[in-house]
């Protein structure tokens, strides 16, 4: 039984079909770089969930599954990112998905490294793929999933900045922030997307933050050593 069959058979019964999208480039070259978080977080649910994303069809990777009782489409276009419309739409179109069961997941640079937002609908905000799937769309009615990877550094590409990976600094953040998406995904399909916004759209701790509060633990633990010798030999003194 093929993927639309499927999908027609849960129709037919009453049962819910969501269509999950992860934005990204295609090619090794483009793996674990920023612009691919929204591959990023379908491999963490196809890994969670034992969901083999490997059909190819409507120029994009695709597997079905279950998550959390609902019958899902984890999707991959491979069509690169700028044209990541034009699978979005063959695959929404063939299997007849309606908006508020449609979502897409992607980078975005407004954000901080690893915070994540749910929206309902918007503008692309300067997102090339989103840009596209409204263009081939025509409506910017669809859910979205947003991945912060950080702000631009000054002087630096925009192209080069997303395309680049992550440093070692923010990937503690990012891993966060890629299983706080995946858990975003669970919550709109269990409790609906006001629940998931409320829930997940809420500031991650970062690495920066982390590695502060380490170095301030060692400067307080390195001061009290020091101290110690100090208190002795006072005490020897007075005696």
């Amino acid at each position: 039984m093929g993927l639309f069959d499927r999908f027609r058979n849960h129709e037919s019964k009453g049962q819910e079909f969501y269509c999950i999208v992860g934005l990204g480039n295609p090619g090794r070259q483009y793996e674990d770089t920023k612009h691919n978080v929204g591959f990023l977080v379908i491999d963490r649910l196809a890994e969670k969930y034992d969901i083999k994303v490997d059909k190819f069809k409507n120029k994009a990777f695709v597997g079905d599954g279950m998550i959390r009782d609902k019958r899902v489409l984890l999707v991959k276009p491979q069509t690169f990112m700028n044209l990541s419309g034009e699978s979005v739409r063959e695959i929404v179109n063939f299997y007849k998905i309606p908006q508020e069961r449609f979502v897409v997941i992607f980078d975005d640079t407004s954000l901080p490294c690893g915070s994540v937002r749910i929206r309902e609908k918007g503008s692309h905000g300067g997102h090339n793929g989103i840009r596209n799937i409204i263009e081939q769309m025509g409506t910017d009615q669809f859910y979205r999933i947003k991945v912060g990877i950080g702000e631009k550094p000054s002087g630096w590409d925009l192209a080069d900045y997303v395309l680049a990976k992550f440093n070692d600094e923010d990937l503690a953040a990012m891993d966060e922030g890629i299983d706080k998406a995946a858990k975003g995904v669970e919550l709109m399909l269990s409790r609906g997307i006001a629940e998931a916004a409320n829930r997940v759209n809420v500031k991650p701790k970062t690495a920066k933050k982390q590695k502060a509060a380490a170095e301030k633990e060692a400067e307080e633990k390195k001061a009290a050593e020091e101290q110690k010798p100090a208190e002795a030999v006072k005490e020897v003194t007075e005696a």
